[in-house]
C-alpha cells in the first residue's frame, strides 16, 4: 500500500484558526479543545471562538501560520487554500490589517521553510453584519495572494443581504467560495449559487437532498469541498462509514477531500482508505480532483498532476 502522506495534495477547505496547535493554544493561555464529537454547531462555534479570541499580537498570528506549513508538510500537501477571519480579527484587535498581513507573513515563512505554497480565502459569518464583508472585500483586493472570499457559518441566515458585495467581489475578479448545503439543504446550495455566484461549495453534501440540483452541479462543473470527518464531529453524518461521499462520486461530481481544520489531511485520505475501501487509485482521483478544483498557478497544478501520477505508479 502506498503511503498516503507521499501523495502530493492540495487543500481546499481549512480554517486556519481550528489548525492551532494545543501546545500553542496552551501558550497563549487557553485550554485545548476535548477530543470527541460536539453536541451543536453552536458548542463547535464557540469553542473556535475561545480560540480566535487567543491570538491578540502579529506574532501570534503569524506564529499559527507557519506552524500550520510545517503541519501540512507532514501530510503531504503541497498547497493550500487557507480560509481566515480577517476583517473579524482586525476589529476585535483594533488594528485592521495587522492580522492579515502577519498571517501572509507567517504563510511566506512557511513557504521558504516547508514547501507549502499557500493562497487565501477570507471568510465571513453570516450573522454578522454586511459591512464587515465589505471590509473583507476591500482587504481582499489589496493582496495578490488573497485569491477569494466567502461566507461562512450557520447557514439559516440567508446570503440574499450580501448579494450587492458578492456581486463586486465577482466583478472584481475574485474568487468566491460559500459554506452551503452542510447543516442546510438544497436551498442553501442554490442561494449560493444564484446569489452568492459561488465557484466552489464548501461542504455541499445536501446537494444530495434535490436530483435536479445534483444535475445542475454536476452539469456546471462546480466542485465540493466535503470534509468527511468534520462533517461527523459536528453530527452532521451519523459515522464516516455511512458518509455521502461515496454516492456524491457516484453522482459524477467533482469531489475534493478536506479537513475543516479539524483533523489531518493524510489521516482523512488514510480513513477513506480503511473505514470506505477507497483503492489507491481512488485516492489518487480525489487528489487530482482537488488540484483541478484549486485556484493554483497552472505550473503548479502541472507540477501536482505530475506528482500523483508518478505516486500512483510507484510502490514504495
Amino acid at each position: 500500500m502506498r503511503d498516503v502522506r507521499s501523495l502530493p495534495k492540495a487543500h481546499l477547505h481549512v480554517h486556519l484558526e481550528s489548525t492551532v496547535r494545543p501546545r500553542t493554544v496552551r501558550d497563549l493561555g487557553g485550554t485545548p479543545a476535548q477530543e470527541g464529537t460536539f453536541t451543536s454547531f453552536r458548542e463547535f462555534a464557540e469553542q473556535r471562538a475561545q480560540v480566535r479570541g487567543l491570538l491578540r499580537t502579529a506574532e501570534h498570528f503569524r506564529r499559527v501560520a507557519v506552524e500550520f506549513c510545517a503541519d501540512e508538510a507532514a501530510q503531504g500537501t503541497r498547497y493550500a487554500e487557507v480560509t481566515f477571519t480577517a476583517a473579524a480579527h482586525g476589529e476585535r484587535v483594533g488594528r485592521p490589517e495587522m492580522p492579515l498581513e502577519a498571517v501572509l507573513d507567517g504563510l511566506a515563512e512557511g513557504r521558504d521553510r516547508y514547501g507549502v505554497e499557500c493562497r487565501l480565502l477570507l471568510d465571513h459569518s453570516r450573522r454578522r453584519p454586511v459591512e464587515r464583508l465589505w471590509r473583507t472585500y476591500e482587504l481582499a483586493l489589496r493582496h495578490e495572494r488573497v485569491v477569494g472570499i466567502g461566507l461562512a457559518g450557520d447557514e439559516s441566515h440567508p446570503l440574499a443581504p450580501f448579494a450587492k458585495v458578492c456581486d463586486a467581489a465577482r466583478d472584481a475578479g475574485l474568487r468566491l467560495v460559500h459554506h452551503a448545503g452542510e447543516a442546510a439543504g438544497a436551498g442553501s446550495v442554490r442561494e449560493a449559487l444564484a446569489v452568492g455566484h459561488a465557484e466552489r461549495l464548501g461542504h455541499g453534501i445536501r446537494v444530495l437532498d434535490d436530483p435536479d440540483l445534483v444535475a445542475e452541479v454536476r452539469e456546471r462543473g462546480i466542485p465540493l469541498e466535503v470534509c468527511p470527518t468534520s462533517n461527523v464531529l459536528l453530527g452532521l453524518v451519523p459515522s464516516l462509514a455511512e458518509h455521502p461521499l461515496p454516492r456524491l462520486r457516484e453522482a459524477g461530481l467533482a469531489v475534493t477531500v478536506n479537513t475543516d481544520g479539524e483533523t489531518a489531511l493524510a489521516d482523512e485520505y488514510d480513513r477513506l482508505r480503511h473505514v470506505l475501501g477507497f483503492t489507491d487509485a481512488d485516492l489518487a482521483a480525489l487528489a487530482r480532483a482537488a488540484v483541478d478544483a484549486s485556484f493554483a498557478p497552472d505550473a503548479l497544478k502541472a507540477e501536482l498532476r505530475a506528482g500523483i501520477d508518478d505516486w500512483l505508479l510507484n510502490v514504495a
